[in-house]
């Protein structure tokens, strides 16, 4: 093979990242190279505090023991196994353990290998369900604005984030959105749930009035919507979006793949809320990061109106080549180990209040414009740059980076939420670091 630039472990021309201004990037790379617990290690070798749980993923922290011992110990005993006709037994126990955390009647898991496909499987199942009870005319879906799920064809057309959906056009018919629930004129620097806003649920109600509840197969939304900036649900929202879901017979899809896993203060939004939805996505947290996957758990009713017809024909079409992935599995369940011996989510709940007033302390900082938290999540909304949105949350995000801080920042919001593992003085070194950027940025 012939020598060329492109082989070499400096040329970062090849890699066409995600989500990222390339080019930027490129001219002043920010290389991490290692991570253990609350820090990453950039190439410089300098600690990096991450504030974000990497990307709202690791909330068992960095490194964890138990995870990397599993996964080099399943590597080496079975490293693939088909899911088509076959099994392994320890996806069979990951799924009845994850069920296990889940309400009553929640009590079935289909396994993806992220966040996109957990939304784009969560849409096929409710459309496949309706037509499985003979009520195939119901196939259109109901997002939200300002709703992230991924970026699947079926994620973007329910998600409400306008680039996305400037950039790729209409991926399916018959979609529509209900109005989302940022409401900073009446609900500035909430603590928790905001007050104001619970009304907004009865647009569903109008949007059933103007397509017929007997088209509408699914509503999905995320309890807290994080990609797009931290908007909380306002006080009995969710409940009366169940209400009226169940009142047309529509599906109620809860995306929790940020919130699953001990984000809240709680196993799950689900719990969190009191609110049981017909199926739940996931992701993210349920490996803590540390090998991709995800999955969606939905109710027995749903699973059973597939189980007719001769038992030797496949009930779903659906599925993916890694759907239950070995290596992945062990990782989930040594997660899951972690998060019950450590007591991560009980841990995330005592530590929240610290959290909350931490945050709310940068109330009168310059640029900040609203704050607001909901359990280990954070979001501080800053005054644009006139002519420049995202230009000044950016600049932030860079200064951060520079004074060993990871935030991450959405439009001109920085978004927090740290794994789960964080300590008092970690929040004091976030939110210090933030105060001290935020005086010195335009």
């Amino acid at each position: 093979m012939p020598d060329s630039a492109a082989s070499s472990p400096n040329n970062l021309d090849a890699f066409w990242m995600p989500f990222t201004a390339n080019r930027q990037f490129k001219s002043n790379p920010r290389m991490l190279v290692s991570a253990k617990g609350m820090f990453y290690q950039n190439a410089e070798c300098k600690q990096i505090l991450d504030g974000t749980a990497g990307l709202w993923c690791c909330n068992a922290g960095h490194g964890e023991p138990r995870i990397v011992k599993a996964v080099s110990e399943q590597i080496g005993e079975m490293d693939y196994a088909p899911a088509f006709q076959m099994g392994h037994p320890k996806i069979f126990e990951l799924a009845a353990r994850v069920t296990g955390m889940f309400p009553s009647g929640l009590d079935h898991m289909f396994f993806t290998n992220s966040g996109s496909e957990s939304v784009d499987t969560a849409l096929k199942i409710a459309l496949a369900y309706h037509r499985a009870r003979g009520d195939s005319a119901r196939t259109r879906l109901i997002g939200r604005e300002r709703g992230y799920h991924g970026t699947g064809f079926g994620g973007i057309s329910v998600g409400g984030i306008v680039a996305n959906r400037r950039t790729f056009g209409t991926m399916l018919t018959g979609v529509d959105h209900l109005p989302h629930t940022h409401l900073p004129e009446k609900n500035a620097y909430s603590r928790g749930q905001p007050e104001h806003g619970a009304e907004l649920a009865d647009e569903l109600e109008r949007i059933v009035a103007l397509h017929d509840a007997s088209t509408i197969a699914a509503v999905i939304v995320e309890p807290v919507a994080g990609s797009t900036g931290v908007i909380l649900p306002p006080k009995g929202y969710l409940e009366r979006l169940r209400a009226i879901c169940d009142k047309h017979g529509i599906l109620l899809i809860f995306d929790e793949v940020i919130t699953g896993f001990g984000r809240l203060g709680s196993a799950f939004a689900t719990d969190f809320f009191g609110v049981k939805p017909d199926l739940v996505t996931l992701a993210k947290g349920l490996t803590s990061g540390t090998i991709p996957m995800g999955g969606v758990v939905c109710s027995k009713d749903i699973y059973d109106a597939f189980m007719n017809g001769p038992e030797n024909m496949i009930e779903l079409f659906h599925g993916y080549t890694y759907s239950g992935h070995p290596v992945a599995a062990a990782a989930a369940l040594a997660t899951l180990d972690c998060y019950k011996e450590e007591g991560l989510f009980e841990r995330a709940n005592e530590i929240a209040p610290y959290w909350e007033e931490a945050l709310h302390s940068l109330k009168g900082e310059a640029h900040v414009i609203d704050l607001r938290n909901l359990g280990l999540i954070g979001a501080i909304e800053l005054d644009p740059m006139p002519g420049k949105p995202t230009a000044r949350a950016f600049d932030a995000f860079l200064k951060c980076y520079e004074k060993g801080v990871m935030i991450r920042t959405t439009g001109d919001i920085i978004a927090l939420s740290p794994p789960l593992i964080v300590e008092k003085s970690h929040i004091d070194q976030i939110f210090d670091t933030i105060r001290g950027v935020l005086r010195e940025v335009a």
